[in-house]
């Protein structure tokens, strides 16, 4: 015993932590008990596990203490206590990373390797195995080999999980004992079955072939393992996502043969891989959701959760096929486990219709305070996925969101709240009064000051849209008054948004925006100050541009043009347009529900992908004159899957010119390549300025190679298709090594996908939050109208095709179609590469599959209304 308990309160709490007051000098010091002759077994363990302790709460050793202290336990190797031993092993597990020289202990370890005590031979492979480096691999080899054919279990997993892990390392090495692992397969210990199949699957995983080949060969065998059984089932259904040339009906008659299994634990594998598969239609889900119907009527709590937890997941999904567990997931709403009944409940209100709906809220009102807040944000996530689904149960839905935003709970959890109430209100333009009502209330008396700010960025922007905005007013200035500093200027800008669209409040907010210019924080003084200048002016066109849409520039990439400019003394004023544009993301929700982790993460603001092309061209001598970045594409495949090599184009557009950067892999590991490069076809206008090859492209080794095109100089060829070729030259080469055999070589080609040019290269999507404001600030000087007669089934493939084409953002939510209408005004927003802004703004009349599309095209020059109506026309 480490310590004693002397209270009954110690009892419950789980007693104290005997080293709670470690000190690192202190345990560092005791080391030196190490040398004693004879060896105190039962204090050396105590030290060694203080040591253990105290690395594991992340003390940081210094390479020095750690290698003084790791030469002191050496000493340990001489006694013969079983306990002081194993510990001793796994102190050197730990400090294999950092005290140096450890393969010191190499012999020692070699040596309770080989020997006869098994309680010693498991435990120390697992060490050896952590301190051999690649150099070392091959003089372990032969001990490796026998250890994993060897009687005992223990001694056998024990090489086997090792060798997983030496994969890493030397997969060369580990793969020439193949013969021993597949030996180990057929043990009749259920671990070394299931450790054998995990590293013989990591063996031949490269090869998809060997994988076929294994998958069948052991789903025809018996296995006794049932980990082995789960690990095929997953091999399986990997195979299975991964076909792209059809439906393997082997592998999945293989799964569905496991739901007739007699463990358990194989049966939900197989269950759960079915309904997970995205191939899977619904007539073949039936036998899995059966197993699952039955697995929530089982006596074991693990067993129902399962089974509710992956129906829930599929619930969206698979709605019709869940439905027919309604009957089973009733009853578990009693269930004692408040989780499996959440999920149940939860479910339910995925897959139920609209009148079982208040039933079911009720229902789950009942225990909400007896559930963690993990489990209630999964209810939360029901709940926006059922305002989805019946839009006309908003007022229900709302009004039990604000009972829970009242009640305690943390802070994810009332950000799960916060974002399920914006979420009904972006989608449903019926909620928004009451939505916005319920977090009004919500911010008079809430702790979370990121929460407060979004529901201000919130009010600010959906606010001024409502029949009666002055009554947001107050809640925001009293924030102004009450709050942080943090929070006080998010309400100012709040504040100013109402000013810049309403006439009739502009006086008044200017009152208030004049009381905060006297505020004591620097932030919020300057805000009022500049929003009260700005709104003085009474200028629409440049609240529009100060205070409705806010710069769409990249946060990182304005920094790096600020810094440039600083080094250099001009009188050029600093111009907005040289920084990159930042690119709209839009989060896509999802279908299924994920419980949030315990451990909770730090968000910290990184760099975009155009910010890591932006520093990856400007390190490049060739691309230095280009000038600022304007947008980067998404990868485009010009190769086949499986083939030899793997070729992907992105597409880097600057003000006058475009580089394309040619993303390589070489597959064959028999082959060295060399000085490879894309040669392109000459496209109309645009002219090749330089090639950049990849000078070595190795197996499995990712190259670059980039091609530099010039736009025309006539804005209006903007259109072009390049056909593409890799030449390089072939070393063959040894594939276990690498190494040319030769170091000639020969010339080779090989032909690729061609390469289109789109009007959509040559736009940046931007949103624009309030684009009527935007819309005037334009203006009319530039505009141009036309009407198009489109073949379309739909409003919405016609929405979705002019998006597509275009390339440009769709504002205000107006690339949803409303249900049950025939017309719809789509409204659009980008910049066109040089900085120039252009809106769209295209009505459309649905009529027996024709749409009628008039579209308005406004932009600060002459030349691009021209061009982004090519792309329709």
């Amino acid at each position: 015993m480490l310590g004693k308990r002397d209270s009954k309160k110690d009892d419950e709490s789980g007693g104290l932590n005997p080293f709670r007051n470690l000190e690192k000098a202190t345990v560092l010091q005791e080391t030196r008990t190490f040398n004693e002759t004879p060896i105190n077994a039962k204090k050396c363990c105590l030290i060694l596990t203080k040591i253990l302790y105290m690395i594991n709460q992340g003390e940081h050793l210094a390479p020095t203490e750690a290698t003084q202290a790791f030469f002191a336990m050496t000493k340990l190797f001489q006694s013969k206590d079983v306990m002081l031993r194993r510990m001793l092993y796994l102190c050197i597990k730990e400090m294999a990373n950092i005290a140096n020289d450890v393969i010191i202990v190499t012999s020692s370890l070699t040596k309770d390797m080989t020997g006869k005590e098994d309680m010693y031979r498991g435990p120390a492979i697992r060490a050896l195995c952590r301190i051999t480096d690649n150099t070392m691999l091959q003089s372990i080899e032969r001990y490796m080999k026998q250890a994993i054919v060897d009687k005992s279990p223990s001694v056998s997993s024990a090489a086997l999980v090792s060798s997983l892990h030496l994969m890493k390392q030397g997969p060369e090495v580990i793969k020439r004992w193949v013969n021993e692992v597949s030996e180990a397969v057929n043990s009749d210990n259920v671990m070394v079955q299931y450790h054998a199949l995990g590293l013989l699957y990591q063996i031949k995983k490269n090869d998809k072939l060997a994988i076929t080949k294994l998958v069948s060969k052991f789903s025809k065998s018996s296995l006794r393992s049932p980990f082995a059984y789960c690990f095929l089932i997953r091999v399986s259904a990997r195979q299975l996502e991964e076909e792209k040339d059809g439906f393997d009906k082997t592998l999945f008659d293989f799964i569905e043969s496991c739901l007739r299994h007699k463990s358990e634990m194989v049966i939900y594998e197989a269950a759960s891989a079915i309904v997970s598969l995205r191939c899977t239609t619904s007539k073949e889900l039936v036998s899995a959701i059966g197993v699952l119907q039955l697995l929530c009527s089982s006596p074991k709590p693990s067993l129902r959760y399962a089974a509710v937890k992956t129906l829930n997941k599929i619930s969206i999904s698979h709605p019709a096929a869940v439905t027919a567990c309604n009957i089973d997931l009733e009853n578990l709403i009693t269930d004692q486990n408040r989780s499996i009944a959440t999920l149940a409940i939860t479910t339910l209100l995925k897959t139920g219709n609209e009148s079982g709906v208040d039933r079911l809220m009720k229902q789950i009102a009942t225990f909400m305070s007896e559930i963690s807040d993990e489990f209630k944000i999964v209810v939360v996530e029901a709940i926006q996925s059922l305002c989805s689904k019946f839009p006309r149960k908003h007022n229900v839905m709302m009004t039990f969101l604000a009972t829970m935003l009242r009640e305690d709970g943390g802070f994810e959890y009332k950000k799960a709240i916060v974002n399920t109430i914006v979420v009904i209100i972006e989608e449903n333009p019926e909620a928004r009064e009451i939505g916005l009502s319920h977090l009004c209330e919500f911010i008079e008396d809430c702790e979370f000051l990121p929460l407060a700010t979004r529901i201000l960025h919130l009010l600010g922007r959906e606010g001024p849209r409502t029949t009666t905005p002055a009554k947001y007013i107050r809640y925001i200035y009293n924030r102004v008054i009450l709050e942080s500093a943090e929070v006080r200027a998010a309400a100012v800008s709040a504040l100013a948004k109402f000013g810049a669209s309403s006439d009739d409040l502009l006086p008044s907010i200017l009152v208030l925006l004049n009381r905060s210019k006297l505020d004591e924080d620097d932030e919020v003084r300057d805000r009022a100050t500049f929003f009260y200048d700005v709104l003085s002016q009474n200028d629409k066109a440049l609240s529009s541009a100060y205070i409705l849409n806010t710069l769409n520039v990249s946060p990182v990439g304005l920094e790096r043009a600020l810094l440039q400019y600083n080094q250099h003394v001009t009188e050029k004023p600093f111009d907005i347009k040289v920084v990159p544009i930042v690119e709209v993301e839009l989060q896509k929700p999802s279908n299924e529900t994920v419980l949030p982790s315990a451990v909770k993460t730090t968000e910290k603001p990184a760099a975009s992908r155009q910010d890591l092309y932006t520093e990856q061209l400007s390190a490049i001598a060739e691309f230095a004159h280009l000038g600022p970045l304007f947008k980067s594409s998404t990868p485009v495949d010009l190769t086949e899957p499986e083939t030899e090599y793997s070729v992907k184009c992105i597409k880097h557009t600057f003000t006058n010119y475009i580089v394309f950067q040619f993303d390589c892999l070489n597959t064959l590991n028999d082959q060295l390549l060399e000085d490879v490069v894309i040669k392109m076809d000459t496209a109309d206008g645009y002219e090749i300025i330089s090639y950049k090859p990849c000078i070595k492209l190795a197996y499995n080794t990712p190259g670059i190679s980039y091609t530099l095109v010039k736009i025309p100089d006539d804005p209006s060829q903007v259109v072009a298709t390049f056909g593409c070729n890799m030449k390089f030259k072939v070393k063959d080469c040894d594939p276990n090594t690498g190494e040319p055999d030769n170091e000639e070589g020969y010339e080779d080609e090989y032909a690729l996908e061609n390469v289109e040019i789109n009007v959509s290269d040559h736009v940046q999507k931007v949103l624009k939050p309030n684009f009527g404001a935007s819309w005037e600030e334009v203006g009319d000087a530039n505009e141009l109208e036309d009407t198009y007669a489109l073949s379309m089934p739909s409003l919405e493939e016609a929405i979705k095709n002019i998006i597509q084409f275009m390339g440009l953002q769709p504002c205000e939510r107006s690339e949803r179609a409303p249900e049950g209408k025939n017309s719809h005004v789509l409204l659009l927003a980008g910049v066109y590469r040089g900085g120039h802004d252009v809106l769209v703004r295209a009505k459309l009349a649905y009529n027996e599959g024709d749409v009628a599309m008039q579209l308005t095209i406004r932009s600060s020059d002459s030349i691009v209304p021209q061009v982004i109506a090519q792309a329709v026309g």
